[in-house]
């Protein structure tokens, strides 16, 4: 009893620490990047179609003209005419009844009002709710761990990463904080706080620092550096306004790719050899180590593809346009865009596989060592 409450406290009050520290870097007023004095995106929906801009061939031309509610804001329960453009980005295929998000353009008890998007913020909850569902009702305990864990990391990237980058921290330097602390929360829950989790954090760090400082010298020795991605623009003006390192994003963003994959490669092989542990208590730490390779190596290669799959998926759209120009070799082998992600995929890869002797190695200490201290 006399532990259970030593660990609520201890819980508790790194609980309330930790919520501190956000309230603290959170305390500061971003500059401004653009005006939207008199302007906001409200939730609304169609009443009427004024104008429809549907042709007889089925597709629509030019601008839809609708009336709508409004239902959040300034002008809740007015009703406006809006025009409702028709792009790929913007606007929406309404009819009456339809849920939009509009933007309002105020000028004092007047507004202009244009339809952005279908409001999707109900699906988008309910798919997140389903999925949090789903996990529970299969993983059980480990399920509503899972998802805690999940909802820890959202927290540390939106409140803690983003507004100490934003404050001229090294986003590198504070990506590695927070791969530290989400996995140390993810692994303490699911595995608890032993032998086997610790070792799963030792390679799971090492891991993400293992793929960084590999893109860092590929990046140097291929002349890319965080200044050479397509939206350099914005990030430069971005930074012009913040104290925003913006060089180091790129580098930063491949320690978060490759987080996912080197956890799930630590915890694997830490269990693995916990597991083999408790079948036969007499096996020393190399006899762990050896079996904790053999068993990485057939990890190695789904991990390395599902990080590879991942970075062609999300640039998936760049590189058939490029397919589809017909662009030479040396063209394409050349392009910052293709090194680029030649640079994630393979950085993210090498830390994935290198976790696996790393978590090996310091299970075998922890788990084979105390084994061998016991029976000593």
């Amino acid at each position: 009893m006399k532990k259970n409450w030593k660990r609520i406290a201890a819980g508790t009050l790194c609980l309330v620490g930790f919520l501190l520290l956000l309230v603290k870097v959170n305390e500061f007023e971003k500059t401004p990047l653009i005006s939207t004095d008199g302007q906001s995106y409200e939730k609304a929906i169609v009443t009427k179609i004024t104008k429809d801009n549907l042709a007889e061939d089925g597709n629509r031309y030019g601008t839809q003209e609708v009336r709508v509610q409004v239902k959040t804001g300034q002008f809740a329960g007015q009703e406006f005419d809006a025009i409702n453009p028709n792009g790929s980005l913007f606007g929406a295929d309404c009819e009456v009844g339809t849920r939009v998000i509009v933007i309002v353009s105020a000028t004092g008890d007047n507004a202009v009002v244009t339809v952005y998007s279908l409001d999707r913020t109900s699906i988008i909850y309910l798919f997140a709710m389903f999925f949090a569902l789903v996990v529970c009702l299969l993983g059980g305990k480990k399920g509503i761990k899972s998802v805690m864990s999940l909802v820890f990391a959202g927290i540390c990237i939106i409140y803690l990463m983003f507004p100490l980058m934003y404050r001229g921290i090294s986003p590198i330097l504070i990506t590695i904080i927070v791969a530290l602390l989400t996995t140390i929360m993810t692994l303490g829950l699911l595995g608890g706080f032993s032998a086997k989790t610790a070792a799963a954090i030792v390679g799971t760090t090492s891991g993400v620092v293992i793929a960084a400082i590999a893109a860092l010298v590929f990046g140097k020795a291929a002349g890319i550096t965080g200044y050479n991605v397509s939206d350099i623009e914005t990030l430069s003006y971005v930074a012009q306004n913040s104290q925003i390192r913006i060089g180091q994003l790129l580098f930063a963003g491949i320690i978060i790719s490759a987080l996912g994959a080197t956890m799930d490669v630590g915890m694997s092989i830490s269990s693995t050899i916990q597991e083999l542990h408790e079948r036969n208590p007499e096996l020393g730490g190399k006899e762990l180590f050896l079996s904790g390779i053999r068993v990485g190596r057939d990890m190695m290669g789904t991990m390395t593809n599902t990080l590879i799959f991942a970075y062609v998926g999300g640039a998936l759209s760049t590189l058939v346009t490029n397919y589809a120009y017909d662009l030479s070799y040396n063209q394409l082998m050349n392009s910052y865009t293709i090194g680029i992600e030649i640079m994630q995929g393979l950085s993210g890869s090498l830390g994935v596989v290198l976790t696996v002797p790393v978590t090996a190695a310091v299970a075998a200490i922890l788990i084979g060592g105390s084994a061998e201290k016991k029976s000593c």
